[in-house]
């Protein structure tokens, strides 16, 4: 390893040629501060400055007593969704259920098409009206409203302008696949909140941002894996926490809102200088459709407007044109509606087979999935594949999980008819026996 210059600027960029070389690896231990400043003769504080620049862009990190190591490049984890299988019932993939989305053609067939070229507005004007008119209250005065390509894209781009590698992002524990493979690919770190029925506890909260977290990352109801919400107590002691830190970014991911049987419970405080409330249209309108509203501060706003100018970060139009002509459409409002009350009487069907079994998921729960807390000792892995030998594919909760122990499954109830729910129920109860 050959590291040299004489400047912190000099000194990191010899090292990143290491790391780019090969002959630096992940978990290899930088020398010490005063070990390299000597051997260059330079101040250590030259060394450690270009050793916090290493950490903050991403390339090595800080281990305690342990000194400054290259970092693990990112890698995805788990996906959701799952290859289709004509074999197994899809109980993991996290889907809608395809027979309730509505189809996008044949709304722009009726509406026509208008070229969108450079330099045009970036949001459809209608599409805007429609936009806040559905966030109505929840919507603050003088909010910009910006658009992203899903949830997903819209909280890496809310975590990308105000945060750096390195930096503590507070999120619920289990905690959505999409979210822990954006805060990886970010090089952020997730800092686990534990939860119960309700969501995030207070207490949990207030310690990990008393212990650096930069932004939090929270979903205010249907919270995927475990479908739990705030109910109005819980937000208000959490509204009380967050007081505390003004200037953590909190990003609300409200994915679930087309559909959601349950109340929308902020958990903004008045002193919250850093905000954002993203709805996306997919879980209603369908995966393709992949657009979501960032309802956020004014600030936030012309941060994110700024990605959207150039032309190649913005949402296409002919995409919002389809939005557009769906929200806007009473009959599919109506639909909507009606597909929310079929997955909520899906979803109740399984907790009560469930019940009957003697088997308690966790309640009360809302979105596509039930999460079900599995005896202490539990081999969920095992559980899962003894399922599936019967034709049932469901998740472990072990991907989705950062800190917490207890072994559990999720599965998704979208596609599960009240009757299959009952046998279901019947041969969980029967691989729990067994294990």
């Amino acid at each position: 390893m050959e590291i040299s210059a004489n400047t912190a600027a000099g000194i990191f960029e010899s090292i990143r040629r290491e790391a780019q070389s090969g002959r630096l690896v992940a978990g290899q231990a930088l020398p010490p501060v005063r070990e390299l400043a000597g051997q260059l003769n330079v101040n250590r504080n030259t060394v450690a400055a270009a050793y916090r620049k290493l950490v903050a862009a991403g390339i090595a990190e800080t281990r305690g007593r342990n000194g400054t190591v290259m970092r693990e490049p990112a890698c995805a984890g788990e996906q959701e969704g799952q290859s289709p299988d004509a074999v197994l019932a899809d109980l993991a993939g996290g889907n809608p259920d395809p027979c309730w989305l509505p189809d996008p053609l044949a709304v722009l067939s009726r509406s026509g098409y208008q070229p969108t070229l450079y330099g045009e507005p970036v949001f459809d004007p209608v599409l805007e009206a429609l936009a806040r008119r559905w966030f109505g209250s929840d919507c603050r005065e003088n909010d910009g409203l910006v658009l992203a390509h899903g949830a997903v894209d819209a909280i890496e781009r809310l975590l990308v302008a105000y945060l750096v590698a390195g930096d503590k992002v507070a999120v619920e524990d289990p905690c959505f696949l999409g979210s822990l493979n954006t805060l990886r690919s970010a090089g952020l770190t997730p800092a686990p909140v534990a939860m119960d029925a309700q969501g995030m506890r207070p207490e949990a909260l207030e310690t990990v941002l008393a212990e650096g977290a930069q932004a939090l990352l929270c979903t205010p109801r249907a919270h995927n894996p475990t479908g739990c919400g705030f109910d109005e107590r819980r937000a208000t002691e959490l509204r009380g926490v967050l007081a505390r830190y003004p200037h953590v970014l909190l990003i609300e991911d409200d994915h679930f809102a087309l559909l959601a049987r349950t109340p929308y419970f902020s958990i903004a405080a008045v002193t919250t200088t850093r905000r954002a409330l993203v709805r996306s249209v997919s879980k209603g309108l369908g995966p393709d459709l992949r657009l979501a509203f960032i309802a956020c501060d004014a600030g936030t706003a012309r941060r994110l407007a700024m990605r959207l100018a150039p032309g190649t970060c913005w949402v296409s139009h002919l995409l919002q044109a389809a939005v557009r002509e769906l929200l806007g459409a009473q009959s599919v409002m109506a639909h909507l509606r009606a597909a929310g009350d079929a997955y909520a009487a899906r979803r109740g069907a399984l907790l009560w087979a469930l019940h009957g079994e003697g088997i308690e998921a966790q309640q009360p729960c809302d979105g596509f999935n039930v999460w079900v807390p599995l005896p202490p000792g539990s081999d969920a892995t095992g559980i899962v594949h003894a399922l599936a030998q019967l034709g049932w594919s469901v998740r472990s909760g072990e991907p989705f999980a950062i800190a917490s122990t207890r072994s559990a499954l999720r599965i998704t109830a979208s596609t599960l008819e009240p009757a299959d729910a009952v046998r279901f129920a019947a041969q969980l109860r029967g691989c729990l026996q067994r294990a």
